[in-house]
């Protein structure tokens, strides 16, 4: 009987180290197949931010296993002004075109395709619509949806913002798309404005319940603007200039690509990114 005994043991002790070593290859494989990138590059400066008011994490899984798969990506950047670029000194100073310059040095080996379909005024009830067709047509492997200040200016009853945004997302989510969040512009002449103030607040807790990233635009551009009277604004005080597009793409670049890896941000202990 305890020689059963000890055969089987051995027996199930061979099954074991045979699936072992079977599996180390695998997994070196699928490490290899994975998307390789280095730490995200360092934001500027002037664009430098508490790693809080730069964004709300959470994993982008179905855009990490498209690039891991293909090895190309395509990302549909929809929204109003702040994605069409108004304020900027021209079309390649947007921030979806500085986005592509800082995402295609970051993913090594990966094609990045970035289509800008901003349209200016748009609420987010009309962008969603517009959303489904653009899915349609170019098939993105990831969403960046800028959205709500419109919808504040506009006094868009916040339940009704909500609704539109959290069907849209859920929309997304069953097309395996994963979609970022890209929050309000700031400007001081809202800062106590209290449908802006609503807007802000009820995008943050869609992000949070339905588990998708969020760039809390509006908090890291009033850092810069207080902190490091930097000016971010164009001369209309509404729209970003050059720089506001800038730091803008980076905060994105720096969102994507640290939740992409599954990583969370490191701040320094000044509680800035590096």
């Amino acid at each position: 009987m305890a020689r059963k005994i000890a055969g089987l043991l051995l027996t199930s002790l061979s099954v074991a180290s045979l699936c072992a070593g079977l599996s180390a290859p695998l997994a070196r494989a699928q490490d290899s197949a994975a998307p390789k990138a280095e730490e995200p590059p360092p934001l500027s400066a002037q664009c430098q931010a508490p790693a809080s008011d730069i964004a709300a994490p959470e994993p982008l899984p179905n855009f990490a296993a498209v690039l891991a798969s293909k090895k190309k990506a395509r990302i549909l950047a929809i929204g109003s002004s702040s994605t069409y670029g108004v304020g900027a000194s021209s079309r390649s100073r947007n921030y979806p075109s500085q986005l592509h310059e800082i995402l295609a040095k970051a993913l090594k080996g990966v094609d990045v395709e970035i289509v800008n379909r901003g349209m200016s005024g748009e609420v987010a009830a009309t962008t969603a619509e517009r959303l489904r067709t653009e899915v349609a047509l170019s098939r993105p492997d990831l969403v960046l949806w800028q959205l709500g200040t419109n919808d504040a200016l506009s006094r868009v009853p916040p339940e009704q913002f909500e609704a539109t945004v959290r069907s849209t997302i859920n929309w997304l989510k069953d097309d395996k798309i994963d979609v970022v969040l890209v929050g309000l512009q700031y400007t001081p002449k809202l800062a106590r404005d209290k449908n802006y103030e609503e807007i802000r607040d009820t995008l943050f807790k869609i992000a949070a319940d339905e588990k998708v990233l969020y760039i809390r635009r509006y908090d890291a551009m009033r850092f810069i603007a207080q902190a490091r009277a930097a000016p971010v604004l164009s001369q209309d005080e509404f729209h970003l200039n050059d720089l506001g597009y800038r730091c803008m793409a980076e905060h994105v670049a720096q969102a994507v690509i640290a939740n992409l890896f599954v990583r969370r941000f490191r701040p320094t202990s000044s509680g800035l990114l590096p």
